[in-house]
C-alpha cells in the first residue's frame, strides 16, 4: 500500500522549491583529523570544497579509533511512524532524507527530534543567511561519523554536549535562511569524512538502508533494553498510524498477539505484531501482509517490543495475513475481502 503519510512529505518540499531556494544543503563533515595527524586540529574548519553547507564544528572530538559505522536509529521516540522523502527537494545532493508524520503541511511543528545515536554534538547553532539549515545540531559519533538534524524549531542540546541514543536534542521546525518559507520537517542526513557532498551516505535504521527514495518507518529508537516484563507501551494503532481500526487478531500463545487493520479512508490494511514478554529484549518477531495477486510483504527481524508495520492497498481485495514471536506463528486464509 501507499502510506497515508507519503503525501505530507511533499508540503515541505514544495514551499521550498516555491520560495527558489533550497530548503537546506547537506549535513557538514566530520571534522576529524585525518588518521596520519600527530595531533588533533587545534581549530576546526570547513571541507576543502569551502562548500557552505559544510560549516566548520564549534567544537572538537578526539580522534576515534574505529570506523564501524554507529547502530543508528529512527531520529523520532520509539513507536512513532514517519515518512521519508529523499527525491522531491531541488536541495538534496545525494541521500539526505526530509521527514513528515503529520496530515497537513503545519501537523508536525513542534514534534521531538532525538539522537539517531550516541554521540558528541559539535554544531547547535542557527545557521542565518549561511546556508539554508536553520537551526542545526550535529552530532558526532567517532570513526568520521556525523548525523545532522536540520530546520529545527527550537534546540535542546548545546555545543559539546555528550548525547545518548534516543535523547531529545530538538523540535521539529521550518527555520531557514531569511525569506526561506518552507514548511515544517526534518532534514536528516548521514555523513562519514571529509569532502561535501561525497561524504554523505545512505541511512540506515534499526540496521536496515532506507528504502530510497522515500519510506515510512515505525522508530524503534530507545524502546527499552534488557529482558523487562511489565506491559508493552505500543499498541496496533500506534504502530500503524492514524485512521487504522483493528478488524482481526490472533493471539501467538502467550508470547504476542498479531494484528489485521484497516483504513477506510485509503483502503489500506496494516498489520502489526505486539509481543507480551520479553519486552524490552530484541527476539525473533514478525507481521506479514499478502494482498491477493500481489506478492508478500514482511517485516522479521530481532525486535524489543512489536514487529510491523505491514501497510499494503487492498481494496475490493482478499488478504492473507499472520506474524510470529519466537516459534509461536499465526498464518490466515485468504479473507476479509472487499
Amino acid at each position: 500500500m501507499r502510506p497515508r503519510g507519503v503525501l505530507t512529505v511533499g508540503f515541505a518540499l514544495l514551499a521550498g522549491l516555491v520560495s527558489g531556494q533550497a530548503a537546506m544543503a547537506g549535513p557538514i563533515v566530520a571534522a576529524q583529523p585525518a588518521a596520519t595527524a600527530a595531533t588533533p586540529t587545534p581549530a576546526p574548519t570547513s571541507s576543502p570544497t569551502g562548500d557552505n553547507n559544510d560549516p566548520p564544528n564549534t567544537v572538537d572530538v578526539p580522534l576515534a579509533t574505529t570506523l564501524a559505522a554507529p547502530s543508528f536509529q529512527l531520529p523520532f521516540p520509539c513507536g512513532q511512524s514517519w515518512t521519508g522523502n529523499s527525491s522531491n527537494s531541488s536541495a538534496h545532493r545525494a541521500w539526505e532524507i526530509d521527514f513528515n508524520r503529520g496530515s497537513t503541511a503545519s501537523a508536525d511543528l513542534g514534534d521531538t527530534v532525538v539522537a539517531a545515536a550516541a554521540g558528541t554534538v559539535v554544531i547547535s547553532a542557527h545557521q542565518g543567511s549561511t546556508n539554508g539549515y536553520g537551526n542545526l545540531v550535529k552530532i558526532d559519533h567517532g570513526g568520521g561519523w556525523t548525523t545532522f538534524y536540520a530546520h529545527l524549531n527550537a534546540r535542546s542540546v548545546s555545543a559539546g554536549a555528550r548525547v545518548s541514543q534516543g535523547q531529545k536534542i530538538g523540535t521539529l521546525g521550518k527555520t531557514s535562511k531569511p525569506g526561506n518559507n518552507i514548511s515544517p520537517h526534518l532534514h536528516y542526513e548521514v555523513r562519514q569524512g571529509e569532502g561535501y557532498p561525497g561524504n554523505i551516505r545512505k541511512a540506515t535504521f534499526n540496521g536496515a538502508t532506507f528504502g530510497y527514495p522515500n519510506q515510512t518507518l515505525t522508530s524503534r529508537n530507545k524502546c527499552g533494553s534488557g529482558g523487562g516484563g511489565g506491559t508493552n507501551p505500543h499498541t496496533p494503532q500506534s504502530v500503524c498510524g492514524s485512521g487504522y481500526k483493528v478488524i482481526d487478531s490472533a493471539a501467538l500463545g502467550t508470547a504476542g498477539t498479531v494484528h489485521l487493520l484497516y483504513n477506510s479512508a485509503n483502503g489500506s490494511n496494516c498489520v502489526a505484531t505486539i509481543k507480551k514478554t520479553s519486552l524490552g529484549k530484541a527476539t525473533a518477531t514478525s507481521a506479514y501482509l499478502e494482498v491477493e495477486g500481489k506478492a508478500r510483504v514482511t517485516d522479521s527481524g530481532n525486535f524489543t517490543y512489536f514487529a510491523g508495520p505491514v501497510r499494503a492497498s487492498a481494496a475490493d481485495k482478499c488478504v492473507k495475513w499472520g506474524g510470529k514471536v519466537g516459534t509461536s506463528a499465526y498464518n490466515s486464509p485468504l479473507e476479509h475481502c472487499g
